[in-house]
């Protein structure tokens, strides 16, 4: 009884973290067949997740694993630079992580816009659907976004050419009609993650009837182990390999911080410490690229499945880490009979999942420039790549923001026997210099004009020197110059 009080969560942490591994072992496997990586990594990130990070501080009741997210962008590195390759990329991003957390950077993300955030899930949602759409019907994929997304509509041939595709296509929209529509099953049977069940009847059904489609392959957990040589260290010095290092950091923290922001939403307990949470993923990710496994991140599905769950403390993830070690361990043969159009189906679900529809309408509706973003993102991902799409969007962001603060107002009084009265308040800056010339010119030229500049709160360099031009040259000979009122905005001003 002792022993019991100093753990007073215990019943709810257990049963808890059995349902976060039911949730997270099908998608340790998917995750990783998707990337194109022996499905063990997957579970060795999935512990790690658990193991490593879970024991740290940061965010409570958040679970890390491989992640969705990141499958598009695995797959692309592993076939630029090679699988040990991985262990390196992984790793060094961990150690940008962990120099991240210690330097306080971890709440700089949540500056991020979150239209590039939900554009990049988008298009790593649209580019993973095409991938596994052709997994479905048993043919190769091709490599690049445009690519798939040119040759889905050859897919129905290719489902009705051969008795194997046929089956294996039966399979995967049988997986995902399951998915779909557990959410109506009675409660009692819901008890059962949906994706789990869904493998398993899959996978029975594959070996009842023998149905002609690929199954996992399996090599052991021990032998799926490749620890990054010294030699592949030397990749660093290639810009290639540097961008995909800025491109998981980038994303992998980013998506993790969002998540954590997320599921404090869904509990009452203690709030994620950012910066912590941040040296948590460092520390796994290290750990995970020494292991030459997948990278991780915060996952919602399964963080959100652990609160639902009544978790209470870091005791769950824990042990969810421990339930995955020993599946690994002592059932490594059952991940040989899961069909891989099965997975397939588990991803497609997963990744509509990361297509924001609905936050897409509301945006166009009260955000257009903030939707177009999203949209913009999500495109260039898909035709491009998961870095430079994400570099479009974060400057799209930017140069939006800054087109919003360069707000500026012109209000004219005219006196008609007098002077015209002119102030400009707002920010003057170069984006809306056009605009502003505009209407000064507009003002007339034979009467004086007084321009009030007291209502700015910044002036840049180019709209100074255009505004002292125009004072110069607007007034026809024999008129009053223009008088400029707070002339020391115009000087102070870098």
């Amino acid at each position: 009884m002792d022993r019991l009080a100093k753990f007073p969560h215990l019943r709810q942490d257990f049963a808890a973290s059995l349902v976060v591994f039911l949730v997270a072992l099908p998608l340790c496997v998917g995750v990783a067949v998707a990337s194109g990586v022996p499905a063990e990594l997957g579970l060795i990130t999935g512990i790690v997740g658990g193991l490593v990070t879970g024991f740290m501080r940061g965010s409570s009741l958040q679970v890390s694993g491989p992640a969705a997210g990141l499958t598009v962008l695995v797959f692309e590195a592993v076939q630029s630079f090679g699988l040990p390759a991985l262990g390196v990329i992984v790793l060094t991003t961990g150690l940008l992580q962990l120099a991240m957390g210690a330097l306080r950077l971890g709440r700089w993300f949540r500056a991020i816009s979150v239209s590039v955030v939900e554009g990049m899930l988008a298009g790593i949602g649209l580019v993973l659907i095409a991938g596994q759409l052709y997994a479905v019907v048993g043919v190769e994929a091709p490599l690049t976004g445009t690519g798939k997304m040119a040759g889905i509509p050859g897919l129905p041939a290719d489902a009705v050419s051969s008795s194997g595709a046929l089956a294996s296509l039966a399979v995967g929209a049988a997986v995902i009609a399951l998915v779909v529509g557990w959410n109506r099953m009675p409660e009692r049977v819901r008890v059962v993650p949906g994706a789990l069940a869904a493998v398993v009847l899959a996978t029975l059904a594959t070996a009842a009837f023998g149905l002609p489609v690929e199954t996992v392959q399996v090599e052991g957990l021990l032998e799926a182990v490749q620890a990054p040589s010294l030699s592949e260290f030397g990749g660093l010095a290639s810009l290639g390999l540097l961008g995909t290092v800025a491109a998981f950091t980038l994303i992998a923290s980013a998506e993790s911080l969002f998540s954590a922001a997320a599921v404090d939403r869904l509990h009452d307990g203690p709030g994620t410490e950012y910066d912590k949470e941040l040296m948590a993923q460092g520390a796994g990710n290290t750990v995970c690229g020494a292991l030459g496994a997948l990278p991780m991140t915060a996952v919602i599905v399964r963080s959100s499945a652990n609160v639902r769950a009544g978790a209470r403390t870091r005791a769950s993830r824990v042990l969810h880490g421990v339930w995955l070690l020993l599946f690994a361990a002592l059932l490594p043969s059952a991940l040989g009979l899961i069909p891989l159009p099965a997975l397939a189906g588990i991803l497609i679900h997963a990744g509509w999942k990361l297509i924001p529809l609905r936050q897409l309408v509301a945006l166009w509706r009260e955000h257009r420039g903030e939707a177009l973003i999203l949209v913009v993102t999500a495109v260039a991902i898909v035709t491009v790549n998961m870095f430079e799409g994400v570099l479009t969007g974060l400057a799209m962001s930017v140069a939006k923001a800054a087109w919003d603060a360069s707000h500026i107002k012109l209000e004219v009084v005219d006196d008609s026997a007098a002077c015209v009265r002119a102030r400009l308040s707002g920010n003057a800056t170069f984006l809306r210099l056009p605009k502003i010339l505009d209407s000064l010119e507009a003002l007339p030229k034979d009467r004086p004009i007084a321009l009030d500049l007291s209502g700015l709160h910044h002036l840049d360099h180019a709209c100074r020197t255009a505004l002292e031009n125009w004072a110069e040259r607007h007034s026809s000979s024999g008129t009053e110059p223009v008088r400029l009122t707070r002339t020391d905005v115009l000087t102070a001003a870098p």
